[in-house]
């Protein structure tokens, strides 16, 4: 049985050699909140206004949906790239490179004339964004013990409302300022950048750590078909709502079976390439990404059709669907900060079922359901296992794996785990051209109940491992595998 998570660290340090003085957690994950707050409401502001967009463009409203499968494409790609550049870069340095590609490429597609140079500079915004997700979340847990899950809940908290809220941004942007306006919102994130790296109080550790300088090349063959594997899932999966011609599907589903196929090749003949074997065979580290993929794709195929279901109840617009999601958003804050308190009296698999089964109850809510309370009830359910899960999964990357090889994990993880946002809406979008909603709805449940399935029946690394020892102050550390 393999196992590398029991570590020998200086008490109250950091993980990965980082100094021992580190930041509050609140404190850092509250700037850290802040500065993925644009890019999480990007997520779903601009699905209010792709009929303005289509419009404006002249093209059929279906090819708009390439708008939003672009960010998330690049941005859950962008991720492991990112986790395997901090190999040898700073977090400092890949979130400050994160944060000037999306303002680069949400300026491009806000001043696009055409739709495809839009869709370009969403594919450079989203995999900004990508790379800064994953620069926040290794800031974070590379934080010990309990003030790494006071920043994970901090940020979770800040995701979640801002990506449940985005609608109403969207709306209320749309409205006033234009649909221009709202694909440059993630500019934003370049002055919260700038506030935060000049608040020397919260930010002097940042990139101190321990680089690996024996890392080599990036593995760019084995970034291609992880790439190419990614992209042809959610391209199929959203084919039909797009009218993508079945034989360019068909080319498309063929090269994604030649890069699954092409990957686990890699895998055999590179073990240190871009997806090394020794983290995706650490015990969890699968498991993990999945639980955390099937909560997203619940969450974000909920959010997707939340809109439009609350307008066709009530008869009112964008602006008062998004306003109507708003306390719903609000149970983001509660969760991400109960998840982090209930890990301390059960092992991270069995909350993770238990947000799996939230998420399950609440996509079943808005599809059985009719009406816009219950659609409501069903994003806050759904919400909330979003907001649990980026606290305790994406948490236990650095219990799962040995500090050398923490950040390509932390990549690797959130990778799979972020997918699952893309997945969800491409599903459902797929779904709904074919069946009816609730039929789609109950399709899509079927991810997050796979995922409690996962949780309580595999459950890696529940058991308590031997204490590690400081060997410098002589004080007793222990690593609960499974709890964050």
């Amino acid at each position: 049985m393999e196992t590398t998570m029991p570590q020998t660290i200086r008490s109250g340090g950091r993980l990965g050699g980082r100094p021992t003085h580190a930041p509050d957690g609140r404190r850092l994950g509250l700037t850290l909140g802040m500065l993925v707050l644009p890019m999480y409401v990007a997520l779903g502001a601009p699905s209010v206004a792709l009929p303005a967009i289509g419009r404006a463009l002249g093209v059929p409203f279906g090819a708009t949906a390439w708008i939003l499968a672009a960010w998330s494409l690049t941005s859950a790609l962008a991720m492991p790239v990112a986790g395997r550049l901090m190999a040898r870069w700073s977090p400092a340095r890949v979130l400050v490179a994160g944060v000037l590609a999306l303002t680069a490429g949400s300026t491009l597609a806000a001043a696009g004339p055409t739709l495809p140079v839009v869709i370009i500079g969403r594919l450079i915004g989203g995999a900004g964004a990508g790379a800064t997700v994953i620069a926040v979340f290794a800031e974070a847990t590379a934080l010990p013990g309990q003030q790494r899950l006071r920043a994970l809940g901090t940020v979770a908290a800040a995701s979640a409302t801002a990506s449940a809220c985005g609608t109403l941004v969207g709306g209320a942007v749309t409205a006033w300022l234009g649909w221009r306006a709202v694909l440059a919102i993630p500019v934003l994130a370049l002055p919260l950048l700038l506030a935060a790296l000049a608040d020397r109080r919260t930010f002097t550790r940042i990139g101190g750590g321990e680089r690996d300088g024996s890392a080599g090349r990036l593995d760019v063959g084995g970034a291609a078909v992880l790439s190419v594997l990614a992209g042809s899932l959610i391209t199929v999966l959203q084919a039909h709502s797009v009218g993508l011609p079945a034989a360019v599907t068909l080319v498309v589903a063929a090269a994604g079976v030649l890069a699954g196929v092409g990957l686990w090749w890699r895998v055999r003949r590179r073990p240190d390439g871009f997806v090394p074997r020794r983290v995706i065979a650490a015990r969890g580290v699968p498991a993990a990404g999945l639980v955390g993929g099937a909560v997203f794709a619940g969450y974000y195929g909920v959010l997707f059709l939340a809109p439009s279901l609350i307008e066709q109840a009530t008869g009112g617009g964008a602006l008062e669907a998004g306003a109507l999601l708003v306390p719903a958003a609000a149970c983001s804050v509660l969760a991400g900060r109960l998840a982090g308190t209930v890990t301390v009296r059960f092992t991270a698999w069995q909350v993770s079922a238990g947000l799996a089964a939230l998420t399950v109850v609440g996509v079943l809510v808005v599809g059985v359901f009719t009406g816009p309370l219950t659609v409501i009830v069903g994003v806050a359910l759904t919400v909330s296992g979003f907001a649990g899960a980026q606290t305790v999964l994406v948490g236990l990357a650095p219990e799962l794996v040995t500090a050398h090889d923490r950040d390509t994990a932390q990549g690797l993880l959130t990778f799979m785990v972020n997918l699952g946002g893309g997945i969800g809406p491409a599903a459902v979008a797929g779904l709904s051209g074919i069946v009816s909603v609730p039929v789609a709805l109950t399709v899509l449940a079927v991810l997050p109940l796979a995922g409690l399935v996962l949780s309580v029946t595999r459950r890696p690394g529940a058991r308590r491992p031997p204490e590690t020892h400081d060997t410098v102050n002589s004080q007793p550390v222990t690593f609960h595998p499974g709890k964050s």
